[in-house]
């Protein structure tokens, strides 16, 4: 039997998470998921080059050439180095400053991010993991962050809005100055050990009994027990 002309030769396929960034084969780059932090690409050619999802933290691109390449969920930071005149703000790829309201990133893996400036009105986070995440300051107004993990990340100043929490966990998050007053609903969230909620607690529980006595079985909690101020420096699980 002739093989299919498209036949896939396991034996020598390379996925694209375990692309390098040196010696790329000739045609366009498939490095989608690939692990590219910290490394010098020179004057790599990466015009229609396929790295979403691709980890660009403290990665000289400043000589490559990017035209047509597939930026989204590409994670970057302030140590990330650009070719001049390119907008990583607005290539779909993740970091401080990217604009991406009304953006799908449902199940994301982003623990850790520093996502400071990055607007996200609207956005889909629901299932994402920001735990460790640096949200200071942004605009979360209208983000499905339903079910979304936030443990332990920085949310000071942020401005949630009329965003979903329900079954959010964000315990031992810092939520000191965060504008939580006006969220949809905070039904099954867990709140234990967070930081700044002083001033905010006496208004989060005077919502509705079917958002503070939902049990999450997550955190084996409800909401009004981790707002009590016996959650305070309970330890996460």
């Amino acid at each position: 039997m002739t093989p299919h002309p498209a036949h896939l030769e396991l034996e020598t396929w390379n996925p694209p998470e375990n692309a390098e960034a040196a010696s790329q084969p000739d045609g366009r780059v498939d490095a989608r998921g690939a692990n590219w932090s910290g490394c010098a690409l020179g004057s790599a050619d990466l015009s229609g080059a396929k790295l979403c999802r691709t980890d660009l933290r403290g990665t000289d691109l400043s000589g490559s050439n990017l035209e047509d390449a597939d930026l989204r969920l590409a994670r970057y930071d302030t140590s990330t180095r650009w070719p001049d005149g390119f907008d990583p703000c607005g290539c779909g790829a993740v970091g401080p400053g990217a604009r991406l309201s009304g953006v799908f990133l449902n199940s994301t893996d982003l623990r850790g991010m520093d996502l400071r400036g990055a607007v996200l009105m609207g956005t889909y986070l629901s299932g994402a993991d920001l735990s460790g995440a640096v949200l200071d300051g942004v605009r979360l107004a209208g983000a499905d962050l339903r079910r979304t993990v936030m443990r332990g990340a920085s949310c000071v100043g942020t401005r949630f809005g009329n965003a979903q929490l329900d079954f959010a966990d964000l315990r031992g998050a810092q939520l000191q100055d965060a504008q939580l007053d006006s969220v949809e609903s905070i039904r099954g969230a867990d709140f234990s050990a967070a930081v700044g909620l002083e001033s905010i607690r006496a208004q989060l529980l005077g919502r509705e009994a079917h958002e503070l006595d939902c049990w999450n079985p997550l955190t084996r909690s409800t909401t009004r027990e981790s707002l009590s101020e016996d959650s305070v420096g309970s330890a996460m699980n």
